[in-house]
């Protein structure tokens, strides 16, 4: 059970760097909790490139064994230095010079996983330079809780998936909305929320951009990813390599389950690559580019979806969309992008940190069990305090059933007809 606390609004920035490694993706939102429901305000959002250096540094340490303590400190120095620079652009540049919080889910550098249970998951990011660079208290390494509970410490975005998916689609009565409903995340590891069948249920589908991203600096691509499915759209799908692809064990786990670029990495595509006579780079990109799309449609096919709403930075890959409209059309499913219904694509996933952030502090519980494999329901996180002792709001004890994403009209009118006056650590 989730459960809520005060209701006046808390201005958040949310921050992560994922899997693709090229930089720090900032959101900030206004939440506010009313009669059980968090109401929402997106306030802004932007993505801070990372330094060439620093981004190839990251990519050559995940892919490495034998880096030694000097790089590990080196990169998570110069790593919470940006940022450090990202909460405070998303403080004085989308907030208005104003935030009470900031939410990081930090850079992913490893989660390992052996044969379905995740023995730890490592973030970089700094909690304490970003409290140092801002003045606020800082809720950071929200999965380390879940995987101490014995879950998967992933995907945490069914947090945000349920409770969204129930503001948008609520139940009239006792009837269920026409048609069942999943949200599809195409970041660099492809994963989906299932909602309608029982407890909420979420997981990886497999490989999503980072693979592409393989392809394409394997292939010599100077930008080391497929720019609008450029190289994707000349080729053709070799199919004794997505066959061969596709034979992967992690295809045939039962959910929950979680993987990483650890996988589904460039070893992953060398090793199919030797199995198979000779691809040009072009069909390499569609044939990886056609695995997300199957595994995808598998997955949503496997629930029964009517609709997928899509997320993540997939979304913005013509030839990738374009094969899942395809795929899903085919299984009677209606893809619509996160945009159509109040959270940009790119945004999604700073959003959710600023979720967990707000969250993290007002005591709700922010895994889902049934969607990560945790023991139960936990408040996730660590706290860096800011310039002023920490004084967490108390927890009233109402369950939390919804999300909604407000306009500014609507969420400033409702503003007014609370007596509540926001909190501030500036």
């Amino acid at each position: 059970m989730i459960y809520t606390t005060r209701m006046e609004p808390w201005r958040v920035i949310g921050l992560l760097s994922g899997t693709s490694m090229d930089g720090v993706d900032v959101a900030a939102v206004e939440f506010r909790l009313r009669a059980g429901v968090i109401e929402s305000l997106p306030l802004g959002y932007s993505s801070l490139p990372y330094p060439e250096t620093l981004r190839r540094e990251l990519v050559s340490l995940t892919r490495s064994g034998d880096k030694g303590p000097s790089a590990w400190c080196g990169l998570e120095t110069e790593t919470g230095r940006v940022f450090a620079t990202a909460a405070r652009y998303g403080v004085e540049q989308l907030a208005g010079g104003r935030a009470d919080l900031i939410g990081s889910l930090g850079q992913t550098v490893r989660h390992e996983t052996v044969r379905g249970r995740t023995l730890g998951t490592l973030q970089l990011g700094g909690s304490a330079r970003i409290a140092e660079a801002t003045g606020l208290p800082v809720l950071a390494d929200p999965r380390s809780r879940d995987v101490a509970a014995g879950g998967q410490g992933a995907p945490l975005a069914p947090v945000l998936d349920v409770l969204w998916l129930a503001g948008l689609f609520p139940p009239v009565g006792n009837t269920p909305p026409p048609g069942r409903v999943l949200a599809l995340n195409l970041g660099g590891i492809a994963n989906i929320t299932v909602v309608g069948e029982g407890d909420p249920l979420a997981y990886d589908t497999g490989p999503g951009n980072a693979l592409i991203d393989a392809a394409a600096e394997l292939v010599g691509s100077e930008e080391g990813r497929d720019t609008d499915g450029t190289l994707a759209a000349r080729g053709r799908v070799r199919s004794d390599l997505l066959e061969r692809l596709l034979s992967d064990d992690y295809f045939r786990l039962h959910p929950p389950k979680t993987t990483g670029k650890e996988h589904f990495g460039i070893g992953y595509l060398r090793n199919a690559l030797e199995a198979v006579p000779e691809v040009s780079a072009p069909d390499l990109l569609r044939t990886v580019t056609e695995l997300t799309v199957r595994t995808v449609t598998e997955a949503c096919a496997a629930h029964e979806a009517a609709r997928v709403i899509v997320s993540g930075g997939g979304v913005a890959n013509p030839v990738l969309m374009s094969g899942l409209r395809r795929e899903l059309g085919r299984h009677g499913a209606e893809l619509n992008t996160s945009g159509q219904h109040g959270i940009t694509p790119d945004a999604k996933e700073a959003f959710l940190a600023a979720l967990l952030g707000f969250l993290g502090m007002h005591g709700i519980a922010g895994n889902i069990a049934s969607c990560t494999g945790a023991e139960g329901p936990r408040v996730l996180g660590t706290i860096t305090p800011g310039n002023r002792p920490l004084s967490p709001p108390d927890p009233v004890g109402t369950p939390v059933t919804a999300l909604r994403i407000s306009t500014p009209s609507a969420f400033h009118t409702s503003d007014r007809e609370s007596t509540c006056a926001s909190s501030t650590w500036q």
